[in-house]
Order: C-alpha cells, then sequence, then structure tokens
C-alpha cells in the first residue's frame, strides 16, 4: 500500500474484520430475510423449504474453488461477488410479487454468496502470517457473526421502510462492502508452479488408478451431501447400487487404458480440478489429520442441537431461552473467540487445540449436571435457573475458545497455493462431523435421557487427542514446508 495510506487501511485484523463481516451478512440475509419476505407474500411453506435445497451452495463450494485458486485475484472476485450480490437485492427491490425469476435470484444469490466465502477465506489464508491465526480467527468468529445479525436490521427496517427500500439499503451495504475490498491489501505474487490442462489432467488421472478412485469417492461424497437435502435415493430406487457400479467402471476402464506419454502421479497436484485434492492426499500425516478435523469438535458439536430442546422440556419460557442461550451465548462465543485467539497466538497452535479443547470438553460436563440436577417439565426455581444460566454461559465462551483454535489449525495446514480449494475442503470435512453428529443426537437423547447423553458427549470429545501426535508433525511440516 502506499505510504500515504491511514494506519488503519494496513492493519490486517481490520481487514480480516471487515471481509469475515461482509461473508455473514448474505449469509443471514438468505437464511433470515428471505424465509420471512416470501411468508409475508403467503408463499407456502413447502417452497420456503426450498430454500434449504438452494443453499447446498455453501456446502458444494469445494467444487468450483479450484477456479478462484486458478485464476486468483481473490480481491476481484471478492468485489464481483458482492456487487453482484446487491444488484439481485435491487432486483427484488425493483420487482414486486414472486414467481419463478425469484428462485432464479436467490439461487445466483446463494452462488455468489459460496463464491464470496471461497475467495475470503483464500486472501486471509495468505494475507497472514502463522503467529497472527489466533486473533484473526477470534476477530473473524466475532464479524462474522455480526454480519449475520445485521440481517435482522433488515427485518426491522421492512416493518419501517417496506421490502422495496429494505432491499435497497441491503444493495447499498453489498455494495459499499465490493468497493472496500478493492482497498484491501494486493495478494502476495504467487509461486510459479508447472501447469496442466484439464484434458492433460484427465488423461492422467485415467491412467492412475489409485488417484482415478480418489476422485471417484470424493464425487461420491460430493453426492451424498446433496441426496441429504434433495432424498433422491428415496425417489429412484437402486440410485447408490448405480452410483458405485458406474464409479467402479470408470476406475475399470481407466485402468485398461494408459495413453503414451502419460504423465507422473506426482504431477496431479498441479492439475486445475483435483490438484488441491490430489496434494492433500498425497502429504505426510494428512489421513490421520483428517480423522481429527472429523473429531474435534465432535461432542460439541453432538450436544449442540439437544441444547435448546432441553431448555424447553426443562420449563423454561422462550424469552429466556432468546436472551440467555442465543444473544447472550453470542456475545460470550464472540469473546471466547478472541481470548481463545489470544491464548493460540501465545502458547501456539497445537498447545491451544488440546488445552482449549480441554475447556470445550468441560462445558459438557457442566450441562451434564445440569441435567441431573434440573428435573423436566417444572417450573426451575432460581437456583436452577443460575445453574441454567451458568451452563448456557460457560458453554457459550468455551466453544469460542476452541473455535478460534480449531480455525486457527485449519488455516495453518493448507497450502498457499492451493488456499482457497484446500480451505474449502477441510471446512467441509467439518460440516460433515458436526451434520452426522446432528443427525444422531436425537436418538441418543432420546435413548439415554438428556444427563446421561451429555455425559457421552464430553467421552465424544476425547477421540481426537488419539491423533495429536500426527497433529503436531504436520504442523511442524508445514511450518519447515
Amino acid at each position: 500500500m502506499p505510504e500515504h495510506t491511514p494506519k488503519l487501511l494496513k492493519s490486517k485484523l481490520f481487514w480480516v474484520g471487515l471481509l469475515y463481516f461482509a461473508e455473514g451478512f448474505p449469509l443471514g440475509v438468505f437464511y433470515d430475510v428471505f424465509p420471512v419476505h416470501f411468508r409475508q407474500q403467503g408463499v407456502d411453506l413447502r417452497d420456503i423449504g426450498l430454500i434449504g435445497l438452494i443453499g447446498l451452495a455453501w456446502t458444494l463450494k469445494f467444487l468450483w474453488a479450484p477456479a478462484i485458486d486458478h485464476y486468483r485475484q481473490h480481491r476481484r472476485w471478492m468485489a464481483g461477488a458482492d456487487l453482484a450480490m446487491g444488484l439481485v437485492l435491487i432486483a427484488l427491490a425493483a420487482h414486486g410479487g414472486f414467481g419463478t425469476w425469484v428462485w432464479i435470484a436467490i439461487g445466483v444469490f446463494a452462488l455468489l454468496s459460496a463464491t464470496n466465502d471461497i475467495a475470503i477465506d483464500g486472501y486471509t489464508i495468505e494475507l497472514l502470517d502463522k503467529n497472527e491465526l489466533g486473533l484473526a480467527n477470534g476477530l473473524r468468529i466475532g464479524l462474522y457473526r455480526v454480519g449475520m445479525l445485521t440481517s435482522g436490521i433488515m427485518l426491522m427496517l421492512s416493518d419501517y421502510l417496506g421490502w422495496a427500500a429494505t432491499y435497497a439499503a441491503g444493495a447499498l451495504l453489498l455494495g459499499l462492502l465490493g468497493l472496500a475490498c478493492l482497498r484491501a491489501p494486493r495478494e502476495r505474487p504467487a509461486a510459479t508452479t508447472p501447469g496442466m490442462s484439464l484434458t492433460h489432467e484427465l488423461r492422467t488421472l485415467a491412467a492412475h488408478p489409485l488417484a482415478l478412485t480418489a476422485v471417484m469417492l470424493f464425487l461420491l461424497g460430493s453426492l451424498w451431501l446433496v441426496d441429504r437435502t434433495t432424498q433422491w435415493s428415496a425417489q429412484w430406487s437402486g440410485m447408490w447400487t448405480w452410483a458405485f457400479v458406474l464409479s467402479g467402471g470408470v476406475v475399470l476402464a481407466g485402468s485398461a487404458f494408459r495413453a503414451p506419454g502419460t504423465a507422473s502421479f506426482e504431477s496431479l497436484s498441479h492439475g486445475p480440478m483435483f490438484g488441491a485434492l490430489m496434494e492433500l492426499l498425497r502429504r505426510r500425516y494428512m489421513l490421520p489429520v483428517i480423522g481429527f478435523i472429523l473429531l474435534f469438535k465432535l461432542g460439541d458439536a453432538a450436544m449442540g442441537l439437544m441444547v435448546k430442546p432441553f431448555w424447553v422440556d426443562a420449563g423454561f419460557s422462550a424469552s429466556a431461552i432468546g436472551l440467555v442461550s442465543v444473544n447472550l451465548g453470542l456475545v460470550l462465543s464472540i469473546a471466547g473467540g478472541v481470548v481463545g485467539g489470544l491464548i493460540t497466538d501465545r502458547i501456539g497452535i497445537f498447545h491451544a487445540l488440546w488445552i482449549l479443547g480441554l475447556f470445550q470438553a468441560i462445558s459438557n460436563l457442566v450441562y451434564a449436571y445440569a441435567a441431573y440436577a434440573i428435573p423436566l417439565a417444572g417450573d426451575p426455581s432460581l437456583p436452577q435457573a443460575a445453574l441454567m444460566y451458568s451452563a448456557s454461559g460457560i458453554e457459550s465462551f468455551t466453544g469460542g475458545l476452541g473455535t478460534a483454535a480449531f480455525l486457527a489449525f485449519l488455516m495453518a495446514i493448507v497450502n498457499k497455493e492451493h488456499s482457497a480449494t484446500e480451505y474449502a475442503l477441510l471446512s467441509s470435512v467439518f460440516a460433515l462431523s458436526r451434520s452426522l453428529a446432528g443427525w444422531a443426537s436425537g436418538y441418543g437423547a432420546e435413548g439415554l435421557g438428556y444427563s446421561l447423553y451429555f455425559f457421552v458427549t464430553f467421552l465424544l470429545a476425547f477421540p481426537a487427542y488419539l491423533l495429536l501426535p500426527w497433529v503436531r508433525k504436520s504442523l511442524e511440516l508445514n511450518r519447515t514446508g
């Protein structure tokens, strides 16, 4: 940046905060504003449920993340996505009513927002040094959630200004955020690496059965993520059988054909589509690291979805749940993220992972005791309410501690050459464990009861600790590599 640039605009933390505000705001618009607006227009609840299907854009964003890594210019991607999302909101403001075009508009909005996420994550990883990741991720947690909460202001504005003016205000904010992205510090020059065309990459994949198998499993996993929302497998009998047969056929066909002059297996890490995946799988210690990513927040995720039902069954009102568990919990989780970031920068990512992970797990014990001490379907006494509020506060704060260390870890182990794609892939692995834990939590809480189930979630925090030796080696490898 030029010497006359204001000091604030030179601060990396300023840009991390601003960019993650810009990442959280569209997500809040999508999940909070659109459903309210559509329902007020009389849209059927089943149609509103389609928003969840369109929201697959965030789940599957790793599929087009390679394009952003390939073309780089993250600031332009961010600015373009923000400005285009603003145009979508202007279209919603200008045209009243509801029709097919609205679904197309919010589908475009979701794709743009997910693309913006990819560019912001890739840019941030390249911007920050390893010793800055802790505090930056604490700030990131806070401003991302502030961005989501800002969408609530749009809902309040709609009661006074109407939806046209509200969408215009949202478009103005997105436009300003897009223009601000262009003032962010320029990306560091990319290291030059040998390139590979898409055709050459696919031919090389076909000639290496192990790599082709990994890609087919990756694509099957992507299909499974889609199927969780669309439920295609329930409508198309034998879908998974045909999917596996087709995948096996592709691998066998590739094994039978090896074109002359096919590139080496190692060269696949430079492929434009699957290069990041190949580079991850070739890296030392990556399989146990992926296991750690799946397991580290497992106990936290397994308990999370059952906390609100426990509050309800224990006799607490919706206003108490909203005030303490949601609003105060948000403030405490942001505070925990900032404190966790400071601790991570001070003691290092590895030590922060297991120490702050312990605090994260202990909060589950507090909830287990609360579920043991507070009778269900009763009128909570003052001491019982105090116990529940304490459990909620501790869980929110320690969750922020663990999340700050965990996000710093994810950013620290990616290769900056493929930063956007690798981070999107690893984030999807984490999201997968959270989804599976949430799906199983209802069965666990119903079968065991809240107290015993919350104790079990405490125990679920510790399998990840068995993988810490490989986590340490991976961090050391990335520090020296």
